[in-house]
């Protein structure tokens, strides 16, 4: 990490369930918690709960995502969403069940991030990072199985690299979450069945 005395992402994501007593978080209290680095940690926090959530509730989390890459393609300086969404409520509970998944594998991949490859955190690589953050997001909001993962992962570790200024870590979740759009791109034009056997024959 640039700063040893920055709190990690996963300590951070720990942070808002632990520090709140409310049985429901709006957006708007979510993203001011984890304000305090950019648009990594929202980005972070908004990409993990896809992850796990059937294809039909993803479009949910992708919207503020949508909304937070369209900004760093304009080069905001911090994150931003209008009040018809961060007005939305959460279950705590939700939230809670989604850091303590998350936590454990965070923390081992926050073990090998450091500052490298600069270029990919600077000004001009976080509007790159816009761009493949919005394909990711709106692909996310494609309700079809197998297209929510890989992308999600994608903006999740573009998430952690922008926290950490690990440019390598940006550049591997560009990839992954590329490769999850060709899967999209397939299963639409081949159907799940056929694009299925496609990817295995391909390993």
């Amino acid at each position: 990490m640039e700063n040893k005395h920055e709190r990690a992402a996963s300590d951070v994501l720990e942070g808002v369930v632990k520090d709140s007593g409310a049985d429901y978080l709006t957006f708007l209290e979510i993203k001011t918690a984890l304000h305090e680095r950019g648009f990594g940690l929202v980005m972070l926090f908004f990409a993990l709960p896809i992850i796990i959530l059937p294809p039909g509730l993803t479009a949910i989390p992708a919207i503020p995502l949508v909304l937070f890459a369209l900004q760093m393609v304009r080069g905001a300086d911090s994150p931003w969403l209008p009040n018809w969404i961060g007005e939305k409520t959460i279950k705590r509970s939700t939230v809670a069940h989604v850091v303590v998944r998350a936590s454990p594998r965070l923390k081992m991949v926050e073990k090998w991030l450091r500052p490298r490859f600069y270029f990919a955190s600077s000004s001009g690589g976080e509007k790159i990072i816009g761009i493949f953050t919005m394909a990711f997001a709106l692909s996310i909001m494609i309700p079809l199985p197998l297209t929510n993962f890989m992308p999600a992962i994608g903006i999740s570790m573009m998430s952690l690299g922008l926290i950490s200024k690990d440019g390598l870590a940006i550049v591997l979740g560009m990839v992954v979450g590329s490769v999850g759009i060709t899967m999209t791109t397939m299963i639409l034009f081949l159907g799940t069945e056929a694009a299925t056997k496609v990817i295995f024959s391909m390993f």
